[in-house]
C-alpha cells in the first residue's frame, strides 16, 4: 500500500487502513489461541503485535500503575503507531487486533466509538471463578505476582485495586462481565458484538470458528489447524525457577521473535508445570460472589450459563 505520493504538486496519501474488528477479551478466555486461529485465514488480517492496549488510555497517555514487575506489554499510545500496525493489509477483508483488557477498562467502548465507529467486537467470555484463577497462575508464572496462595491474592485484591495496581492483578474484579459487555452493547448495538463462551471454543473450537467467520464476513469454510492450545497456564516447578522467572520476565517480550513457537513450548515444558486445581472453598466462594452477575449476564446475552454456576 503507497503511504503517499504527488500529483501536480500536490501530495497525494493513500488512505489508512484502520481495524474493523476488535477481539476485546476476556483475559486468560481463549483469545491468544483465537488470535493464531484468526490469523490463519486468508481474508483476515491479525496485527502482528497482538495486544496492542491502544483503547486502555486516551492518546498519549501513559498509565502509571503500582505494583510489582513491569506491565507485560508495553501499550502503543501514538495513533500513528497504531496505524503502523496495520501497513500489511492488501485485500482481506477483516483487520483486527486482539488486546483482552478492552472489555475491562470502562472507557474502552467510547474510545473504540470514536475512533472505529463501525468496528465489529469480538468477546470471549469464561466461567469467572477459572478465569480468576487463571489470571493468578499467568502472574504467577511470569514472576509478577509475589503470593503463591490464590485465596491470599484474593484477599488483597481491593486494596490492591484502591493502590492502583495493575489489572492484570485484579483477578475477581474482571469477571463481572454484565455491566463490562452491556457497556459495548450500549456504544456499537447487540448486533455489532459476537459473543462466544470459553467452554464452547474449547470443545468445538471449529464450530465456534466457522460462526466467528460468519460474524466477520469471510469464507466460513475455511479451515484453520486448531490442534495447538496458546498461553496455557503452568507454575514454576520449585523456587530456582520461580526466582529465574522473576529476573528474567522483562527480557521474554524482546526474545520472543527470536524462538520458534515449538521451541518455547518445549522450554516452557521444562520449567512449568500442571498447576494444581482450584481450592473447592474458594471455588464456591467465588461462585457465590459472581452468582447475581452470571444470572443477568444468561439473560443479556441469550445463553444458560447454569454449568457456570456448579
Amino acid at each position: 500500500m503507497v503511504e503517499g505520493g504527488c500529483r501536480q504538486g500536490v501530495e497525494v496519501r493513500a488512505p489508512v487502513t484502520m481495524p474493523n474488528f476488535l477481539i476485546i477479551g476476556a483475559q486468560k478466555a481463549g483469545t491468544t489461541s483465537l488470535y493464531y486461529y484468526l490469523k490463519q485465514h486468508p481474508q483476515i488480517y491479525m496485527s502482528p503485535v497482538k495486544e496492542a492496549h491502544f483503547f486502555d488510555q486516551d492518546e498519549g497517555e501513559e498509565a502509571d500503575f503500582r505494583g510489582p514487575g513491569r506491565s507485560p506489554t508495553a501499550p502503543i499510545t501514538s495513533i500513528d503507531d497504531y496505524r503502523a500496525l496495520f501497513r500489511g493489509v492488501t485485500s482481506e477483508r477483516a483487520v483486527g487486533e486482539a488486546t483482552p483488557s478492552y472489555i475491562y477498562i470502562p472507557e474502552a467502548p467510547g474510545r473504540i466509538r470514536r475512533r472505529l465507529p463501525d468496528a465489529k467486537l469480538v468477546a470471549v467470555l469464561r466461567n469467572p471463578a477459572d478465569r480468576a484463577y487463571s489470571a493468578f497462575l499467568h502472574t504467577v508464572r511470569s514472576g509478577r505476582e509475589p503470593l503463591t496462595d490464590f485465596a491470599r491474592a484474593l484477599g488483597e485484591e481491593e486494596a490492591r485495586i484502591r493502590d492502583n495496581w495493575h489489572p492484570l492483578f485484579h483477578y475477581r474484579q474482571r469477571g463481572f462481565y454484565h455491566d463490562q459487555l452491556g457497556r459495548y452493547f450500549d456504544a456499537f448495538g447487540r448486533d455489532r458484538v459476537g459473543v462466544y463462551l470459553y467452554e464452547d471454543l474449547r470443545a468445538d473450537p471449529l464450530g465456534v470458528l466457522g460462526g466467528i467467520f460468519r460474524f466477520l464476513g469471510v469464507d466460513e469454510t475455511f479451515v484453520p489447524d486448531t490442534s495447538v492450545e496458546y498461553n496455557a497456564s503452568g507454575v514454576p516447578r520449585n523456587r530456582a525457577v520461580r526466582s529465574l522467572v522473576r529476573r528474567t520476565n522483562a527480557l521474554t517480550p524482546a526474545l520472543k521473535p527470536f524462538l520458534p513457537f515449538g521451541l518455547r513450548q518445549r522450554i516452557k515444558g521444562g520449567i512449568f508445570a500442571k498447576p494444581p486445581p482450584l481450592a473447592p472453598e474458594v471455588r464456591e466462594k467465588l461462585i457465590e460472589a459472581y452468582r447475581p452477575d452470571i444470572l443477568r449476564l444468561q439473560g443479556l446475552i441469550g445463553r444458560d450459563l447454569s454449568l457456570w454456576l456448579e
